[in-house]
């Protein structure tokens, strides 16, 4: 297959990705993704299992468990029934088993003390990675004015992170002082997450103070501390879409843009800035602004 066909073929295929994501809720079947991907419905089905290593049915049910586990860990809890009748199950005990057998792990086992780590590995299907067209993602330059924040530091494997923004939403609950629906939330990554070793890990979660604050963190149990983050010159860029792809964004930035740029890079790591913080937005409607530090 030459590359131009192999383009158009990524791009049917991540049109269909895109289409099972935001139909979610909704009955998907093989005629209506092979419309989608301008693929015969005769073939479609192999073609997807070879591209995707799973058959459609399965991607579908996958794609289904993945959001049920988000919604079981959020801050505020859900009834099980709820995200299992959500996810298309006819009952929480269908839901429940097939849970299991995927995750190794009851929804309520899940719940109490998600594993991230090996949740992760069920989501990592050869054909859907780096299928992303960077060619007109639109990069400004902006000033940056600094701030001081609260920092909940996380160390250890990214896919805990989830784990301490809860405890950090927990903090912002009850201090009162980084309100999440008025002031900013950021994440700092200080290491690659597909590079560096789960244990050596870090990234911090930021949250922009309020008045009330007065420029202080007073000592808390969830161990939320005082930082800044610098102003200055970024290139931005916007990724729309889940917070597990923004690496392909990052990297963009810093294989293809920055090179052709002239730029040169400040000393300090790419972070983000989250812009919308609903709960119940759906994953490929997410948006977050990266940005990276410029002289």
């Amino acid at each position: 297959m030459n590359n131009d066909k192999s383009d158009l073929y990524a791009r049917r295929f991540k049109q269909v990705f895109a289409y099972i994501e935001r139909h979610l809720d909704s009955t998907l079947t093989v005629e209506q993704l092979s419309d989608v991907a301008c693929f015969s419905r005769f073939h479609f089905h192999r073609q997807f299992s070879q591209y995707c290593g799973v058959s459609v049915s399965r991607y579908i049910t996958l794609m289904r468990l993945k959001r049920a586990s988000y919604r079981l860990v959020q801050p505020s809890p859900e009834k099980i029934i709820d995200i299992a009748l959500d996810a298309g199950f006819e009952n929480p005990e269908s839901f429940s088993r097939a849970f299991k057998n995927t995750f190794g792990l009851t929804p309520s086992e899940f719940r109490k003390e998600p594993v991230w780590v090996d949740w992760h590995r069920h989501f990592q299907f050869p054909g859907t990675g780096n299928q992303k067209r960077m060619d007109n993602m639109d990069v400004k330059i902006i000033e940056v004015k600094p701030m001081q924040v609260a920092v909940l530091e996380h160390h250890g494997e990214p896919m805990r992170v989830t784990n301490s923004v809860a405890t950090f939403i927990e903090w912002r609950k009850a201090s009162g002082l980084s309100d999440y629906t008025t002031q900013g939330t950021y994440g700092v990554p200080h290491n690659d997450p597909l590079t560096t070793p789960g244990e050596e890990f870090r990234f911090d979660i930021c949250g922009e103070l309020s008045a009330a604050a007065n420029g202080k963190v007073p000592a808390n149990p969830q161990g939320v501390i005082l930082k800044s983050l610098p102003g200055g010159r970024c290139a931005v860029v916007r990724h729309v879409g889940s917070y597990d792809c923004i690496s392909e964004s990052v990297y963009y930035l810093y294989r293809q843009w920055l090179p052709q740029s002239g730029e040169e890079l400040r000393d300090f790591p790419v972070y983000f800035r989250y812009l919308q913080l609903d709960e119940e937005l759906p994953e490929h409607a997410q948006q977050t602004d990266i940005l990276l530090p410029l002289k």
